[in-house]
C-alpha cells in the first residue's frame, strides 16, 4: 500500500460551451447504455481508469454498484470508434438543476488521437440538453496530464481545489 499526495480540482460550467470541435476521424458513435450490467461497466471502468487509479467503483460490491449505475438518473454514454469501445462518460443527474460528470475518459489505445476534445464537447452538449443550472466535475493529479487542460479549454472553470493524501 502506497500513500501519495494528490491535488483535487473541482470544475464547473454555468452556461453551455460554444467550442466547435470537428470529429477527428470517421466511424465515431456514442451509445447511451440505458441499463448497463455490472460486468460490462466494470470492464469499461477498468479499461479507462486502471492506470489513473480509479478505485471508488472497484471497491463497491456488485449490488451496490448496480444500484448506482442502473439508477434512472445515472447515465452511461460509451464512445465507439468503428464499433470498438473507446471510452465513456457517466452523468449523475440526481441533484435537481445540476449534472455531475462522474466519470470521463478514453481507453489507452485511443488516447492521443484527438478523441478526448471531441468526446468532451459531445458530452457537454448532451448535458446541457437537460438545461441544468450547473454542470460540474472533479479531476486530480492522478488523471491523464491532458485532462485538466482539456476541461479548462472546454469552458469549465475551477471553483475549488484541495490537497489530499490518497492510498493507492
Amino acid at each position: 500500500m502506497e500513500i501519495v499526495d494528490v491535488n483535487v480540482y473541482y470544475l464547473e460550467m454555468l452556461s453551455p460551451s460554444r467550442r466547435a470541435v470537428p470529429a477527428p476521424c470517421d466511424g465515431l458513435s456514442v451509445l447511451h447504455v440505458v441499463t448497463p450490467t455490472v460486468g460490462e461497466y466494470r470492464e469499461l471502468y477498468n479499461a479507462v481508469g486502471r492506470e489513473f487509479y480509479w478505485l471508488s467503483r472497484r471497491k463497491l460490491a456488485d449490488a451496490a454498484l448496480a444500484s448506482v449505475i442502473q439508477h434512472p438518473l445515472n447515465e452511461l454514454h460509451v464512445l465507439h470508434v468503428a464499433g470498438t469501445p473507446a471510452g465513456f462518460a457517466e452523468f449523475d443527474r440526481r441533484t435537481p438543476n445540476e449534472i455531475e460528470l462522474v466519470q470521463f475518459g478514453l481507453t489507452r489505445e485511443f488516447i492521443g488521437r484527438g478523441l478526448g476534445k471531441w468526446f468532451l464537447q459531445w458530452t457537454i452538449n448532451q448535458a446541457w440538453g437537460y438545461q441544468p443550472h450547473r454542470f460540474w466535475l472533479h479531476t486530480c493529479t492522478l488523471d491523464h496530464p491532458a485532462a485538466l487542460p482539456n476541461y479548462l479549454g472546454a469552458g469549465f472553470v475551477l471553483f475549488k481545489q484541495e490537497a489530499i493524501r490518497r492510498e493507492l
